[in-house]
């Protein structure tokens, strides 16, 4: 098994509800953030006693990159050639403005330079040449300005955009992707050319089917705008303290969204209410916004909802009882809220569950009584409760398990012996100064771990034996 140690700091839950971490913005600087894209880097394969050869193609490729000062033009080249160069390039993070002018003209499909160094107008010239082959842009994090932007208005096929973080656009510069009425996906995550107003340009964009908006901190009032965009499916606007409840009401009517995330944002109960029609909402984050258990009354008529966040909303027991309406839910997210065993109860009825988290709510070993019939739950969030080792007995039943938080509960040694039936586990964390050697040998059949976090635990060499039994 593997195994890594990292201890729970104050994280924010991840507003997708389904993991936790912290995120973002990427600095234009020294971050490698712009080398998670979408395709894939030509390599030797290494692993252990096994090499894989790189096939001809990729060398041919590695070798006009490493030639690259030879050549004037990829313009005779197959553009499946030349797209595949112009991605060595990025990946290796060779590829200049000098060397980007080779490509002019290349009908390349994709360019993909978010966070790249350098990126500004002069670079949007050669990019604007691909004309109508060009499908996706990721300018994320560059310099290029209103002018830069203006250049794409000749790529009239052009697909997915995003221009994430980019600080120099305006809204002037938005009236220039008016015209691209075949985008699909576009995204302009933190910018303040994002604003109400500037939300106009959307209006036209017919084939549009996601949009992320996170982190615009202008936009409030602008959904008028997109209320007739009939083929939108995903709308992300968290961090976005300007929504308001009439905002919700300008969406009412986008009746094939299947995504919304809303989280940190000021909505109620009440703006809820607007989203009773959209029966095709699969996933709905609320994280961190101003609602109560009240607002289940409206979520309950979504009749497809499968993943619900209302961590940080400082919910309480008083209302829950409408949880149990929500028997399509898959994903559950609860955490940091003042919830109790008394909402457990509630929660008895969601048999679909395969994910649910409970991370600093105010439940004990009674409440989890109410889990043993979530059999398909593959995980489950603990950490920070008053769960002790009575309590696990209640997991024992769960065989589906995959991932287990226990830290800073109140589990002992002696309760980790009601896990060892729990072989599908892949993951458990176990940060507790309470945990010693004589716990881990409990865990010897958990021969399935691949990761097993003690950072709190109190463990010797002799423990350490316990774990080369797994």
């Amino acid at each position: 098994m593997g195994g890594v140690c990292s201890r729970k700091r104050d994280q924010q839950v991840v507003e997708d509800g389904m993991r936790r971490g912290v995120s973002g913005r990427y600095g234009k600087s020294g971050s490698s953030k712009w080398l998670l894209t979408s395709f894939s880097r030509p390599m030797v394969v290494h692993q252990p006693g096994l090499a894989i050869c790189p096939s001809l193609m990729e060398l041919c490729i590695d070798k006009i990159c490493e030639d690259i000062n030879q050549y004037s033009s990829f313009t005779m080249l197959p553009k499946d050639i030349s797209q595949q160069i112009f991605n060595k390039l990025v990946l290796s993070h060779l590829l200049t403005d000098v060397f980007l002018q080779k490509f002019r003209d290349c009908a390349l499909e994709d360019v993909w330079l978010g966070e790249y160094p350098g990126v500004q107008d002069s670079w949007m010239d050669v990019i604007s040449t691909q004309g109508t082959s060009l499908l996706s842009v990721d300018l994320s994090g560059s310099d290029v300005t209103d002018i830069g932007l203006g250049l794409l208005k000749e790529c009239s096929s052009l697909q997915a955009l995003t221009f994430n973080h980019c600080e120099n656009i305006s809204e002037i510069g938005l009236k220039h992707i008016s015209g691209l009425t075949n985008l699909t996906s576009l995204s302009f995550k933190k910018s303040a050319a994002i604003t109400a107003e500037g939300m106009c340009a959307f209006s036209s964009l017919i084939n549009l089917e996601k949009l992320d908006l996170e982190r615009c901190t202008g936009i409030h009032g602008g959904f008028v705008h997109i209320k007739g965009l009939s083929k939108l499916e995903s709308l992300n606007i968290r961090c976005c303290k300007c929504i308001t409840d009439l905002d919700l009401k300008a969406i009412s009517g986008l009746n094939n969204l299947k995504e919304l995330q809303i989280s940190n944002s000021n909505i109620t109960d009440f703006g809820l209410s607007y989203l009773r029609g959209l029966h095709k909402l699969v996933m709905l984050n609320l994280e961190g916004c101003n609602v109560t258990a009240g607002c289940l009354d409206s979520i309950s008529a979504l009749v497809a909802l499968a993943f619900l966040n209302l961590g940080r909303c400082g919910l309480t027991d008083d209302g829950c009882d409408k949880f149990s309406g929500l028997e399509s839910l898959k994903v559950l997210n609860l955490a940091f809220n003042n919830i109790t065993d008394a909402c457990l109860v509630h929660l008895k009825g969601l048999t679909n569950l395969e994910s649910l988290n409970l991370d600093s709510c105010k439940i004990g070993d009674e409440g989890l009584a109410n889990l043993t019939g979530l059999s398909l739950l593959k995980s489950l969030e603990l950490s920070d409760t008053e769960v002790g080792s009575s309590g696990l007995r209640h997991l024992s039943g769960l065989t589906h398990l995959e991932t287990l938080n226990l830290s800073f509960t109140l589990v002992t040694d002696s309760g980790l012996k009601k896990l060892s039936g729990l072989t599908a586990l892949k993951s458990l964390n176990l940060d507790a100064r309470q945990i010693t050697d004589a716990g881990l040998s409990a865990l010897t059949s958990l021969t399935g771990l691949v990761h097993l976090d003690l950072f709190g635990a109190r463990i010797s060499d002799t423990g350490t034996n316990y774990l080369r039994c797994m």
